[in-house]
């Protein structure tokens, strides 16, 4: 049986009347102050002021054993860079958590620049509230670069050197060529193309998700979402038998979310498997270089 609540309204007010320790994680991507509909762009000061006062509840209602990832991106002022998981990590670190991992998420695709270099990461950081928690390995495993590999030496010469299971995904969530079957595996951020795109405008994969919920909790832990959106937090907490509670104030997101995943329900919910090799770009006619370009290159 599924069991989640997926409410309409502001994040601080509905988690004061949650319960103490009660979300073994709680993952989100948090408003970036860019000014999106959602947002009114203000002062990184008074941004991050606010946001301090909605994690001291979120640690309330933190389990004991429990995780936050918090995904964050930029703030932009003025053509100045203000990396926001930078302010964040003192925010966390000031209320005791414990910094486990500050995990990259490299994607292919976004806005190209013009007088700085095209961003093409964000960054997930991983807070423990102590120093015991859950952590599962094996669920989240990707295939090994050289799995036939074996010690040449030592008491376990002649052993294969890999896990038979796979490899740690490692910190850096990026591009990984398979060598011996020619495939690319990443997570790819929600563009235009995007199977799950939907109309919300910074939408995450509900496999970026998934991640962390399989390694950082077990079957039928609570997850938390305080800004929700489209409900992908909800939907791949569901989709591993985890209970979920999502939290949006825009109502046309909650109601995009909600159909969702009753499509989840009903199995006909579109979503990238967590192990989706992406497109290689190189079967595309797009991907040749035009006549042109190699005339220009020659002069």
């Amino acid at each position: 049986m599924m069991e989640y609540n997926y409410i309409l309204g502001d994040s601080l007010d509905v988690l004061k009347e949650i319960e103490d320790n009660k979300f073994k994680l709680i993952i989100t991507s948090p408003p970036y102050n860019v000014g999106k509909e959602y947002e009114v762009k203000k002062s990184i000061e008074l941004y991050l002021e606010e946001q301090d006062e909605i994690i001291n509840e979120l640690i309330r209602v933190l389990h004991p054993l429990g995780s936050i990832c918090w995904q964050v991106g930029n703030f932009v002022n003025k053509g100045e860079v203000f990396p926001l998981d930078i302010f964040y990590y003192n925010i966390f670190k000031n209320k005791g958590l414990f910094l486990r991992n500050r995990i990259i998420w490299q994607f292919g695709h976004g806005l190209h620049s013009s007088k700085k270099f095209s961003g093409r990461y964000e960054t997930i950081l991983w807070f423990t509230k102590s120093d015991e928690y859950t952590f599962n390995l094996d669920p989240v495993r990707i295939p090994s670069k050289y799995p036939g590999k074996k010690h040449f030496k030592g008491p376990k010469k002649g052993q294969y050197s890999s896990n038979p299971k796979g490899k740690n995904p490692s910190d850096i969530w990026e591009i990984v060529l398979n060598d011996w079957e020619n495939e690319i595996w990443n997570i790819p951020n929600v563009k235009s193309n995007h199977i799950e795109k939907t109309a919300h405008p910074c939408q995450y994969p509900i496999e970026l998700v998934e991640r962390c919920v399989l390694a950082l909790t077990d079957e039928n832990d609570w997850i938390l979402d305080p800004y929700a959106g489209v409900g992908s937090t909800i939907l791949a907490s569901l989709k591993n038998n985890r209970k979920v509670v999502g939290i949006e104030r825009i109502k046309k997101y909650l109601e995009i979310g909600t159909q969702r995943i009753e499509q989840f329900k009903s199995g006909n919910l579109k979503f990238r498997s967590i192990d989706t090799p992406i497109y290689d770009n190189k079967k595309s006619k797009l991907s040749e270089i035009p006549e042109e370009f190699k005339k220009n290159e020659k002069q």
